[in-house]
């Protein structure tokens, strides 16, 4: 039998939707799966059910993640791919995009919680993994952004900012550390039949929405997972799991002004 090419896996938010889909694709391909999510009983199922390690997780706690990555390679060898895939949308307040008011969950700032979910999970993941796969000469980073981070969430400014700013983040990594046999690759998905969207896990529903907005395009985490694993393996930075978002991305490049016009268009559509 052939050597699965991932053999040690982290997941972050590995207990609901993608994440909870990525944990399964990499099991069903021989990997030992560690299931990281601040729901430690979601991911003692998950766990469970695909024969992988459970563990509880905040990833917006660097020494956590530190002593999450100790512990397994001590227990079950080098990690062969991190997922950094846990993120948090809140929604804009009543004041918009200056809001510091949070949405569905109100907060004392929902901007830090996006920051330090969004991006700073990024790269305290990366501290912990980086010299790890320097030394070995080998590993896959794969930060979850989302097609905000490209585009932007029309209601979300802060999940928009964030998401761009891992997008960035992985940019850097993937300049600094791809030709030392670190992969590197960010993930920006569209719609996906995720809580994220109104969706709950194992529902069939195909019809979501972010706080009311209708949301076109959805996929399947299992399907989306399927890409992500497989263009992870082939060495692609980015990966967009949507067809549709890379002709977004080109009429905006195209012509940003243009671009804003159009979204504020949509924008009063929804509203």
């Amino acid at each position: 039998m052939k050597e699965p090419e991932i053999k040690v896996a982290v997941v972050t938010g590995g207990g609901h939707g993608i994440g909870r889909a990525l944990c399964r694709r990499l099991a069903n391909d021989g990997a030992l799966v560690v299931v990281a999510d601040i729901d430690e009983s979601a991911a003692s199922v998950v766990a469970a059910e695909i024969g992988g390690v459970g563990k509880a997780l905040d990833v917006s706690d660097e020494k956590a993640i530190v002593a999450l990555v100790e512990k397994i390679e001590k227990a079950h060898g080098p990690i062969d791919m991190f997922i950094s895939n846990a993120g948090v949308g809140y929604g804009d307040g009543a004041s918009g995009a200056i809001s510091a008011e949070g949405g569905m969950h109100p907060i004392e700032d929902r901007w830090d919680a996006c920051w330090q979910v969004n991006v700073m999970a990024h790269v305290f993941a990366a501290r912990a993994m980086v010299p790890r796969m320097l030394q070995r000469g080998h590993g896959h980073l794969v930060n979850t952004a989302s097609a905000a981070g490209l585009l932007s969430q029309i209601g979300d400014s802060a999940y928009s900012a964030t998401k761009h700013a891992a997008v960035g983040f992985a940019e850097s990594l993937a300049i600094d550390y791809g030709d030392a046999g670190i992969v590197v690759s960010v993930v920006c998905p569209q719609a996906v039949a995720t809580r994220m969207i109104g969706i709950e896990d194992d529902s069939e529903s195909m019809e979501g929405g972010f706080r009311g907005n209708d949301v076109d395009g959805i996929m399947r985490p299992e399907a989306v997972a399927d890409i992500i694993i497989d263009e992870a393996l082939a060495g692609r930075f980015l990966i967009l799991t949507h067809p549709q978002v890379t002709t977004y991305v080109q009429r905006k490049a195209s012509d940003h002004d243009r671009w804003i016009s159009g979204m504020q268009r949509f924008r009063k559509k929804l509203l």
